[in-house]
């Protein structure tokens, strides 16, 4: 193989991989980490940020790292998933701000935490969750989830996805095809819900069809729908789920991402080598490996090595790369800057943030009165 191939092949790789890491400066090891794989996008923790100007320093320098724009990435609901809470403000929970039953309050929840992203200089946000609030996951995803009406789900996330773009913020819809009737978490194990085909496209699926030309990024979950595919594979790493139902039937456009591929979920059905080629092979855009930095080399390399030796999947992950490099640029990722806020403007929106608190209050005092 000659050697340009051989570093397409590794910089197409490179634009499907979202990685995150540890530490909370740009060392260089993780540097040269970056400029070999050249990642489509990485994604930060409360591990990596200890205040507002130690962030956007880090998104900066990780940016700089890269030929091209990444995504740069976080999970932000507000509640009990808020990465931001000790560098800005903690934000509201889902429940709570659906408990307002005010568009014009969901639309605001986006906008907050919008402006927060771009503050630190994030541009995607790994919300919202879409998965119904049903009894079944409950102890695993509590204030995350609007309601067991699909109806509701989308009127919350249509808003909040509104007040995202006000701020030039992607969002992500997850996590499909529907974590609602799990009990286990797929951080840890891998759920089997045992659910029919036609509750799971009128119920679970709504969401995902009604709004599937407002979702930059669907986020595939760490579960198996056995009633559905006739066996065990999680949806992460299914054809079925991912090319014949999410692209083919309902019709979605946008970018599909794993979920972290190194949690137990996805781990009890696929070692993470084979998992970032099956996914990537079943219709996933990008994989997602969030903790390990020795997961993202494995991953990164068994992808590089299978399209190297095999041409069928060499052609696929250049069609993959230019899928997410023509999102990019819709996106105008290159435009978008940290807005580098000066030290009023954060207590402007600290504030802002702390009234809203009381606004969900006073909604909630106004409820109980009545």
């Amino acid at each position: 193989m000659g050697a340009k191939r051989s570093l397409d092949i590794r910089r197409q790789a490179g634009q499907l991989l979202v990685m995150g890491f540890d530490g909370t400066v740009l060392s260089q090891r993780l540097r040269t980490m970056l400029d070999a794989f050249q990642p489509g996008g990485i994604i930060l923790f409360q591990r990596n940020l200890e205040h507002l100007e130690q962030g956007q320093a880090l998104l900066a320098e990780a940016q700089q790292a890269s030929t091209t724009p990444m995504f740069l990435c976080v999970d932000l609901e507000g509640g009990t998933v808020d990465r931001l809470r000790d560098v800005i403000a903690p934000m509201p929970s889902v429940a709570d701000v659906v408990a307002s039953g005010s568009k014009k309050i969901f639309r605001k929840h986006g906008r907050l935490i919008g402006e927060e992203l771009r503050a630190v200089g994030f541009n995607t946000d790994f919300a919202p969750v879409l998965d119904l609030r049903l009894e079944p996951s409950q102890a695993v995803l509590g204030s995350r989830t609007v309601s067991p009406k699909p109806k509701q789900v989308v009127a919350y996330a249509a808003e909040f996805l509104r007040g995202l773009r006000d701020c030039s913020i992607l969002g992500c819809g997850k996590h499909f095809p529907g974590l609602g009737e799990g009990a286990l978490d797929t951080h840890l194990e891998l759920p089997s819900i045992d659910k029919r085909w036609k509750r799971l496209w009128k119920e679970d699926l709504a969401p995902y069809r009604e709004l599937r030309r407002e979702l930059p990024f669907i986020m595939v979950a760490h579960a198996a729908y056995p009633r559905v595919t006739g066996d065990a594979i999680p949806a992460s790493l299914s054809k079925q789920w991912m090319t014949s139902i999410l692209r083919k039937r309902i019709g979605y456009d946008g970018l599909i991402i794993t979920d972290d591929l190194d949690m137990g979920g996805v781990l009890a059905a696929a070692p993470i080598e084979e998992a970032a080629v099956q996914t990537l092979r079943a219709g996933a855009d990008l994989f997602l490996i969030c903790q390990k930095e020795d997961s993202v080399r494995r991953a990164f390399e068994a992808v590089v090595q299978r399209a190297e030796s095999d041409r069928k999947f060499a052609r696929l992950i250049a069609e993959k790369s230019e899928r997410v490099l023509a999102a990019k640029r819709r996106a105008k990722l290159a435009k978008i800057t940290s807005t580098s806020p000066t030290r009023k403007d954060i207590e402007r929106l600290t504030r802002r943030i702390w009234e809203f608190s009381e606004e969900l209050r006073a909604y909630a005092l106004r409820d109980g009165a009545a």
